[in-house]
């Protein structure tokens, strides 16, 4: 693949400036990808994609689901899945469209377009990436839906945005060298800026430790729940590795403010759930991974005791909002979570 310009800024057709909504805003339907990287998930690939699944029904009770499948793997995934599922057949190398899905943007009359980041599989970690570097371009053309391009390396777990110009992510994301070296911290925030509509960014020094797949992103440890408001992973055991980073990230929640002006309410999640695989293989879900869907929250979980309490404090934190959780220990062992297999497509309404 090639090397990003330092040059990042691209063109529209139009010149009207966009804005990223919440998450919590509605939704047109989800994008999802079918797991198709078997090296990735070694004997566990069939219960991947179980899991991928029971996630996509999960939502589509509560809105349309587009499935992304590798071409003469449609059937399968529209046999593991519910009406509310639709297959869509297109080459890709992964499944994870959080991360190489578009990001799409409103403007004030509510019309749609979507920024297309490059995508360089998390740093040229996984490899051959070619067909997820243009699947945001190939899904634009089928949702019919304008394409906004930048030259900025971003994936979308990467960040979480409040639709009211705050964005957080984590300085061990995007300021890792192997995402975008050209580019200083003013000049990544600047295209936020310029593409999302935010006017201000929250940086945290901090992803979880055990984070290799993706260099630590935010969806993992912080994310929104109203404007104002984040629900954040905290950690109590000293012996854990994340418990200094994780006290890190707090004291930079409770000591800015964002876009507008106000201190951050921040909700902690303490819980970290340890599941064994039979190969012995160790996984945490994140229950801070979770997917707001129209009218739901869908949560992965871990089978664990901490899986109620977990529920029971996003339902509190969501009181408007059907708590769901769905089966993620595989889903951990492959390197995310629910949201980071999700990626909303907002509806065209005005803001």
């Amino acid at each position: 693949m090639t090397q990003p310009s330092r040059t990042v800024a691209a063109e529209s057709s139009s010149p009207t400036a966009w804005r990223m909504p919440a998450e919590w805003a509605p939704h047109e339907r989800t994008l999802m990808a079918w797991p198709t990287r078997k090296s990735l998930w070694g004997p566990y690939f069939d219960e991947a994609r179980a899991e991928y699944a029971a996630t996509a029904n999960a939502i589509a009770a509560f809105e349309p689901v587009l499935m992304v499948a590798n071409p003469g793997q449609g059937a399968e995934a529209r046999a593991a899945c519910t009406a509310g599922v639709t297959v869509v057949e297109l080459a890709i190398d992964d499944s994870w469209l959080r991360d190489s899905g578009p990001l799409v943007v409103l403007d004030g009359e509510g019309r749609r377009a979507a920024v297309d980041f490059r995508f360089n599989s998390w740093g040229g970690r996984f490899l051959p990436y070619d067909q997820d570097a243009t699947v945001s371009r190939r899904l634009l053309s089928v949702l019919g839906i304008e394409r906004v391009d930048s030259g900025m390396v971003l994936e979308g777990g990467s960040i979480t945005v409040d639709g009211e110009g705050t964005l957080i992510t984590t300085e061990q994301c995007l300021l890792n060298h192997n995402r975008n070296p050209y580019l200083t911290r003013e000049e990544i925030e600047a295209e936020l800026m310029t593409r999302l509509g935010v006017t201000k960014v929250v940086w945290l020094p901090f992803g979880h430790a055990a984070d290799e797949h993706t260099d630590g992103h935010v969806d993992g440890v912080c994310t929104y729940v109203r404007p104002g408001v984040v629900l954040a992973q905290s950690c109590d055991d000293p012996a854990n590795p994340d418990h200094a980073r994780m006290a890190a990230n707090l004291e930079v929640l409770r000591t800015t403010t964002d876009a507008a002006g106000r201190k951050f309410e921040v909700l902690e999640m303490p819980q970290y759930p340890v599941h064994t695989l039979p190969d012995g293989t160790k996984t945490s879900v994140s229950y801070a991974n979770f997917y707001v869907a129209n009218g739901a929250v869908i949560v992965p979980t871990a089978g664990h005791p901490l899986d109620e309490p977990a529920l029971a404090q996003i339902a509190d934190a969501f009181p408007d909002r059907e708590v769901v959780g769905v089966p993620g220990n595989v889903v951990s062992y492959g390197g995310g979570g629910v949201h980071c297999i999700t990626q909303q497509v907002p509806a065209a309404v005005r803001p």
